[in-house]
């Protein structure tokens, strides 16, 4: 039978999308088949649908960077039809097609059973953007949080919005750092205890040290704001970078990581080990409060999906955005 699937397709460097039928063998090679219920909505998939950045090369191309769904045909012994997947990072959406398809076939090393209290919508409300927050924030962990409040920066965002509720629900302080003012209320209901203007931030540092405020930083903009936060950081802190939506320049010195032994820390989903996937999975299934990952999802259709590309680029979406595909 014939599936639903966003296919994109490129002319003259201008990317056009379209809802368009499958069948299975239409689906590049791969061990195992998945029926996909969910994908997300991710910067990465922002830039995709707009044609940007060139993460494509190959087109025709079904995008999307991640999906949940049950397995329908496995020729690994490790899964078998009916159990209940998801699938983050492996250059999916980008070389490999991806979650945008009522149906996936991939690698089955790319893919993770989820918890059993853990839904399939629930799964890519959490998403790519979820799975790195947690390994930021186990990042963190592992090198020990200090006193004091852990920066979040581009809070209202994917990444921001849940690294701010898990960080709240393990207890720690939060100040959630965003340029939308009208969030405020959204990134408190979160758990943050206090609200910081990205423009206190937006600003390259006059001086490579300044008065040390941080105990942690999950960085999810990066460039000035990165420089910036450098500079505040505690004695034997850590950042958590994993973003780039404000550039990929860092305009610094050597001083915060020689005085203040601040460690920079690199987080990439995309090619984490399973075993820390696991890990974050089992550890998001034990902190995430399900009405606060509610409160912060919005879902649309595949054909929405489309659409929403240059609102995700532009900043325009808050929390996240998860694809129903079956809708």
């Amino acid at each position: 039978m014939s599936f639903r699937a966003v296919m994109l397709s490129e002319k003259d460097r201008q990317v056009a999308s379209s809802i368009v039928d499958l069948e299975d063998a239409d689906l590049p090679q791969g061990d195992v088949l998945v029926s996909v219920d969910y994908s997300t909505l991710n910067y990465k998939d922002g830039m995709v649908l707009s044609g940007i950045g060139r993460l494509v090369r190959n087109y025709p191309h079904v995008p999307g960077i991640d999906f949940s769904g049950v397995v329908e045909a496995s020729h690994d012994t490790r899964f078998k039809s009916g159990d209940r997947v998801v699938l983050t990072g492996w250059k999916v959406g980008e070389v490999h097609w991806g979650g945008f398809a009522e149906k996936a076939r991939v690698n089955a090393d790319w893919l993770v059973k989820l918890p059993k209290s853990l839904s399939n919508l629930d799964a890519m409300a959490v998403g790519t953007a979820g799975l790195t927050s947690m390994l930021a924030m186990q990042a963190l962990e592992d090198h020990g949080i200090k006193e004091g409040p852990v920066l979040v920066t581009g809070a209202a965002g994917g990444v921001g919005s849940v690294a701010t509720h898990l960080l709240a629900s393990a207890g720690y302080e939060v100040a959630a750092s965003t340029g939308r003012p009208e969030t405020e209320t959204y990134l408190r209901s979160l758990g943050a205890t206090s609200i910081i203007q990205r423009s206190e931030l937006a600003e390259q540092p006059t001086g490579p040290l300044a008065s040390e405020r941080w105990g942690g930083c999950i960085d999810a903009v990066g460039d000035v704001t990165l420089a910036h936060a450098l500079t505040e950081m505690q004695y034997g802190s850590s950042i958590a970078a994993c973003g780039l939506a404000g550039g990929n320049a860092l305009n610094t010195t050597v001083i915060p990581f020689l005085l203040r032994a601040v460690n920079l820390l690199g987080i990439d989903s995309v090619v984490a080990p399973f075993d820390s996937r696991v890990r974050a999975w089992a550890r998001l299934d034990e902190l995430l409060d399900r009405d606060t990952l509610k409160s912060m999802t919005t879902i649309v259709s595949l054909l929405d999906a489309s659409m929403m590309g240059p609102q995700i680029i532009q900043g325009q979406v808050q929390g996240r955005v998860v694809v129903d595909v079956k809708a």
